[in-house]
């Protein structure tokens, strides 16, 4: 593990001073994936419960498997409710990725369901979060209100003409530009002129912005448009490559 890797409780501040950081989706409901990206030295994994078989039981195995090996774990709810923010926090997820928020009073919403204090987040501090009560009620909010990371998905048309309201919003720590559901809502030209125009709208707002990226010119393009936080592939696509050229290396051995 990289020794300049931080502590995924130091996740949140990572994101807020747009350091370079870089994680991959976890698609397959095991604790094994997220253990291998974690040993490799990944800075973040975020367990895909929205697109992917993950429920309650196998996302606090993956959250569990993300402290053993020192990564943060985000989480991309399934639902942008205050009740499926607050279970996976108390997982001891690292943060959230909130699918779909298209106003202001959504945004709102959301960090409220993030935070204790200015917040409405559920209290309990015998979780895995709260140290499973070794951690007093004051400490427990405090720690919790600095280390949660609350990302808003940025992926609807309605969105677009509310992004400065919804930078706006306090609690808000980045965007997540949501290219594929912004490419199926509007076409490939309309969605790139939307990329465009909510990385502006991070950059006014000095809001870092996260984006799934397919290459390195891909990534070097986000980069310039001021992306900051990269999410490469996903494990089950890794798993894929690694096996398609395993088999194209020793599927015919004449070959060899």
């Amino acid at each position: 593990m990289p020794e300049t890797r931080s502590s995924p409780t130091e996740f949140r501040n990572r994101i807020l001073n747009k350091s370079h950081v870089v994680g991959t989706f976890i698609k397959t409901p095991t604790v094994h994936t997220t253990e291998i990206i974690g040993s490799i030295g990944f800075d973040f994994t975020i367990v895909d419960q929205e697109h992917a078989p993950f429920e309650r039981n196998t996302i606090d195995l993956a959250c569990l498997a993300a402290r053993a090996t020192g990564i943060a774990a985000l989480v991309r709810v399934g639902e942008p409710t205050p009740a499926s923010i607050l279970a996976v926090l108390d997982l001891g997820a690292t943060g959230v990725l909130v699918p779909h928020v298209d106003s202001a009073e959504k945004a709102r919403e959301v960090a409220a369901a993030c935070r204790y204090r200015g917040g409405a987040r559920g209290f309990s501090n015998t979780t895995r979060a709260g140290g499973f009560g070794s951690a007093s009620f004051a400490d427990h909010m405090t720690a919790q209100d600095a280390q949660t990371t609350c990302i808003a998905m940025i992926e609807d048309e309605a969105a677009l003409g509310r992004l400065d309201a919804i930078a706006a919003v306090e609690g808000i720590d980045a965007f997540f530009i949501g290219r594929g559901d912004l490419t199926a809502a509007l076409g490939i030209e309309r969605m790139e002129a939307a990329v465009k125009e909510i990385t502006a709208a991070a950059r006014k707002a000095e809001m870092t912005t996260m984006a799934l990226v397919s290459s390195k010119g891909d990534a070097r393009a986000m980069r310039d448009l001021g992306v900051t936080a990269f999410v490469v592939s996903n494990d089950q696509s890794f798993l894929r490559s690694a096996a398609s050229a395993a088999l194209k290396d020793y599927g015919d051995p004449a070959a060899w």
